[in-house]
């Protein structure tokens, strides 16, 4: 059967978790019982009961649609296109954009086998043709793989979607930077100085 071995090994593949920090957590969990109960229970509720907004892409918990998605207010014109749901809540924190957000569950690299194909980029081109907007902001990640999907998503719209505005977000991101650590002075300036193409 199972080991603490295991569980370390399993704890271990978290992101940002080293094997000391894996050990630490993997024996907190055998200590305190009580708690490790009530994570699996909620974990367990957790995995049971999400889904994916149709829309965005987001991680939604037994709605039909994500908040931003199904609100009144939101722009309707303007779609935020980011890599990731936590780069969408970064900026989110900001507080300055106001449209829809489109997640593309990762970013271009041949490296790693991660082509166009296998991120949302389809159900973009769906959405993309179902709805009015006048603007796409897309939110890459400063990285080179970030850029590389900016460009290939860039050349995309502008083939297919000519009377769209794309812009970027301004580079107030460092090169190599992550949205999801950056402060929201630095990432609420990059919107506003966003750059068009």
């Amino acid at each position: 059967m199972y080991q603490i071995e295991d569980l370390i090994a399993i704890l271990s593949r978290l992101p940002g978790l080293g094997k000391k920090t894996a050990s630490k957590l993997a024996y907190f969990f055998v200590k305190n019982k009580e708690y490790s109960s009530d994570f699996i229970k909620i974990l367990s509720y957790i995995q049971k009961n999400t889904s994916f907004c149709p829309d965005c892409g987001c991680i939604i918990l037994n709605v039909e649609k994500c908040s931003i998605c199904s609100s009144d207010i939101r722009n309707k014109n303007l779609l935020c296109i980011v890599e990731e749901q936590k780069d969408m809540m970064a900026i989110e924190e900001t507080g300055v954009f106001s449209g829809l957000y489109h997640i593309l569950s990762g970013t271009i690299n041949p490296l790693e086998n991660r082509t166009p194909e296998k991120l949302r980029i389809k159900e973009l081109i769906n959405r993309l043709q179902e709805n009015n907007f006048e603007e796409i902001l897309i939110a890459t990640n400063p990285t080179i793989e970030g850029d590389a999907t900016f460009l290939y998503l860039q050349n995309l719209i502008k083939t297919t979607f000519p009377y769209i505005k794309i812009s970027k977000i301004a580079t107030g991101l460092p090169m190599g930077g992550v949205l999801e650590y950056a402060d929201k002075h630095t990432l609420s300036r990059a919107i506003e100085q966003k750059q068009y193409f």
